[in-house]
């Protein structure tokens, strides 16, 4: 494709993908030669500037995206800086007319963005944004007092009923050569200087590596999702979550996969999984409507909760997989050699940080920030309110996950345990979660808090912000 028409500037940002991309397409149709840009700013962000594991994504991802782009004879124009600056930069050397977007929801963001889109227009320029990687946009459902949901159940029965059969939008075929100069992906020092990320390999960001992802997924592991995303031991889940929160793959590529026209035994099979991804729109919208709760408690009566004052060796344990509780270090190595962990085990963890060790969830909640590479501050901050109990939907805080009875539950043969804790390979089933019952291993430490202990200790904690409240 030559240059013959008045150019859009598309900016690229969590959406790195072709495929399905409504800004891409509607840049397009409005008859403008796109030059798809991305603009590193990570500092517009803070706190929740990109992680440790979330930059080595995103390298690979924009490595992945530039080279889609060069496929069909364009590519990507990459720059460093101030938003605002960069994009009126980009306006000037491409004489573009327009911009387009794909809308994000973390607070932060919406402030910019909405700034930015009143600035731009006012300089006369055509400044579209259309709707994010969601189902349904965070302000589309509301309950019957014309309130955001905080119920998750009574959302999914309002917003699963309403998901449409639309079809995915084609990737281009061709696009126009990119007229602007950027600067080299390498430049952003995304990667790590150290090589901690060896264990990343099995990972295969982009757009190309979603689809397979995804491929899989529907192949192999869906008509057992049900039962089976649960065991940490298994290959249940579908894995597919740095892809969602990069934007290499949208909610409805997946859906139209998964379900499509297919007859009602299919539906009823991807359910569970399209619940899933429910509950990643319930998170956007909790957070759109309720942007405190990157922070501090959803629930106020937990700003008088008696959290308990961290001691870095207990603290550094538990990041490091050394709390001497079986599962929850398996899910800490885990985590720390492969960026990502399995969800029930991020909820064993988690219930383990917050109320046997009673530290506050946000101590969790940038630990996995730095080191999970589907890092996202929607799921990540209701995740972790959930498992403090200060959230929506959150579990009692009465409900206390016991990790041994857990690990016996969801990992039965220990072989979870046996891939990330070597140490206790050799124990059999019946020990391996509580491997003290045969008097400890050699090598791995006994655990940092008695578990009835602190149970009873977290218990008298909550009657005394109940007390308060």
């Amino acid at each position: 494709m030559t240059h013959s028409r008045p150019r859009a500037l598309v900016w690229f940002r969590r959406d790195l993908r072709l495929c399905d991309h409504a800004a891409l397409h509607a840049a397009l149709a409005a008859g403008f030669d796109p030059v798809p840009v991305y603009i590193h700013a990570p500092d517009e962000e803070a706190p929740w500037a990109p992680g440790a594991a979330s930059r080595w994504w995103l390298h690979h991802s924009l490595s992945a995206l530039d080279r889609e782009l060069a496929r069909v004879g364009s590519g990507l124009c990459v720059r460093a800086g101030e938003t605002a600056v960069e994009i009126d930069r980009l306006i000037e050397d491409c004489e573009a007319r327009a911009i387009y977007w794909s809308r994000l929801y973390d607070p932060l963001i919406v402030r910019r963005d909405s700034l930015l889109k009143d600035r731009l227009r006012a300089r006369g320029l055509l400044v579209h944004s259309v709707p994010g990687n969601v189902f349904h946009e965070p302000w589309e459902v509301r309950n019957g007092s014309d309130d955001p949901y905080r119920v998750f159940t009574p959302y999914w029965r309002n917003a699963g009923g309403r998901l449409n059969n639309e079809l995915p939008l084609p990737a281009p075929a061709d696009l126009p050569a990119q007229p602007c100069t950027g600067i080299e992906i390498d430049t952003l020092a995304l990667l790590p200087t150290l090589p901690w990320d060896l264990g990343f390999s099995d990972w295969e960001p982009g757009e190309r590596g979603a689809q397979r992802a995804l491929d899989s997924f529907a192949q192999n592991a869906l008509e057992d999702y049900a039962s089976a995303r649960d065991r940490p031991d298994q290959h249940g889940t579908s894995r597919l979550s740095p892809h969602l929160h990069f934007g290499e793959i949208s909610v409805r590529q997946i859906r139209q996969q998964l379900v499509g026209s297919a007859g009602p035994g299919v539906r009823v099979l991807a359910e569970p999984y399209l619940r899933e991804l429910g509950w990643r729109d319930f998170s956007h919208q909790l957070l759109f409507h309720f942007p405190h709760s990157s922070e501090l408690p959803l629930q106020p009566k937990f700003e008088h909760f008696p959290w308990a004052q961290v001691e870095p060796a207990k603290l550094g344990a538990w990041q490091r997989g050394r709390t001497g509780i079986p599962i929850v270090d398996a899910g800490m190595r885990e985590l720390w050699n492969t960026g990502w962990m399995h969800n029930r085990v991020r909820m064993i963890v988690a219930s383990f940080l917050t109320k046997n060790l009673r530290y506050h969830w946000l101590e969790g909640a940038r630990w996995f920030w730095d080191t999970l590479l589907d890092a996202d501050l929607p799921n990540n901050t209701q995740g972790w309110q959930w498992s403090a109990g200060s959230g929506a939907d959150a579990a009692p805080y009465f409900r206390i996950f016991n990790p041994v009875a857990q690990g016996e539950r969801f990992d039965p043969t220990g072989a979870y345990v046996r891939r990330f804790v070597p140490e206790l390979a050799h124990l059999p089933a019946k020990a391996i979660h509580q491997p003290w019952s045969v008097g400890g291993v050699r090598g791995y430490p006994a655990p940092i808090v008695d578990l009835k202990q602190s149970r009873d200790q977290a218990l008298a904690a909550y009657a005394q912000m109940r007390a308060l409240s």
